[in-house]
């Protein structure tokens, strides 16, 4: 027992000194670690007789107890001592208010490709993705666009080296980086019988450049197949998507034009939103500004992915997200989209 309040008085002697966390480790060693002087005392009880051992162990115990109790308080202490320390080392004035940090926003494209996707899903779309690096079938010919098809000249195509290199390659290759959103169409329809009503947004690539185009690009297209489908389907899914995306009194004109994947095909118009049809620089006079391409499914198209042409009919259509952001919002250059400045950004900020 008197080996106990030896340790102990030592213990104190010893916390008196303490002026730092690391002192107080080293301490909690000498005292309390695996080789510490508690430790052996407790490791010395089986050399007791066994009517000594209790009363021995006991006192033990409440050493320990006790060390642990102060060597507690002092690390709290030391603890706030030296954040205090710290704290005034770098002349910090915790009461200050923190830097303000500006809230960010959705970029102008991702807002209004949100809300594309929005309309349509009210109107019981669905929506379908697809590999941005894709195959030259799904991108051109299931669509009813071989390769001796003059469409390809319409759509400046990235050719992708087979062997996992980049470059334009000839238009032998046959994988593509994809130049619209219609093979996710093929591939629903491989997989899914009609019914379908669906659309495919996602990233674009063509090699193009300048105020209106850009290397890559947001496009949404959509696609609704079933017996009995008609253009007359068409035109109202298209004119309730214009009318919510810009307004009710917005003019939509469907005008003939061709695209390979479907017969008959149609461009859509509205009226120009600046000039309200009278005519200006934007819509080049004519009062019209084209947003989008559509049209029913081409039979070779159903032919393609096992459809029966006979049975089913079905319509598709495809916009450029960039395209309506601009004219939503009133934008002139494209590239404003991408060159990351602030102050462009900012003025989206809701």
């Amino acid at each position: 027992m008197e080996e106990i309040e030896r340790i102990r008085e030592a213990f104190d002697a010893d916390s008196r000194g303490i002026s730092s966390l690391k002192d107080l480790n080293r301490l909690r060693i000498k005292y309390l670690g695996r080789r510490g002087l508690v430790i052996q005392e407790l490791k010395s009880l089986s050399s007791l007789p066994p009517s000594e051992r209790p009363p021995r162990g006991r006192a033990i115990n409440d050493l320990k107890a006790y060390i642990e109790s102060v060597m507690e308080r002092l690390e709290e202490e030391l603890s706030a001592a030296e954040l205090k320390q710290k704290i005034e080392a770098e002349s910090i004035d915790i009461t200050l208010p923190g830097k303000y940090i500006p809230p960010g926003s959705s970029h102008p494209v991702n807002r209004v490709l949100d809300e594309i996707v929005e309309i349509f899903r009210f109107m019981g779309f669905t929506v379908e993705e697809g590999p941005e690096v894709e195959l030259d079938y799904y991108n051109f010919e299931a669509l009813n666009i071989p390769k001796d098809h003059p469409a390809r000249e319409m759509q400046d195509t990235f050719y992708v080296a087979a062997g996992g290199g980049g470059g334009r390659l000839p238009a032998e290759s046959d994988v593509v980086l994809r130049t619209h959103t219609s093979p996710v169409q093929i591939r629903v329809m491989e997989k899914r019988r009609p019914p379908l009503r669906f659309i495919a947004p996602g990233k674009v690539y063509r090699c193009d450049a300048d105020v209106s185009h850009t290397p890559m690009f947001h496009q949404v297209e959509g696609l609704m197949v079933d017996e009995g489908v008609t253009f007359a389907h068409l035109k109202g899914v298209l004119e309730l998507f214009i009318h919510r995306l810009f307004s009710t009194d917005t003019p939509v004109r469907f005008r003939p034009s061709y695209f390979p994947f479907t017969e008959p095909s149609a461009e859509v118009d509205i009226g120009c939103i600046l000039c309200r049809g009278k005519g200006c620089r934007v819509c080049k006079g004519t009062g019209w500004l084209e947003v989008l391409g559509a049209g029913m499914v081409h039979p070779r198209v159903f032919e393609a992915v096992g459809y029966d042409p006979e049975r089913y009919t079905g319509f598709a259509f495809g916009m450029g997200v960039e395209r309506l952001t601009m004219l939503k919002f009133g934008i002139d250059d494209i590239r404003l989209f991408f060159e990351n400045d602030i102050r462009f950004l900012k003025q989206f900020r809701v």
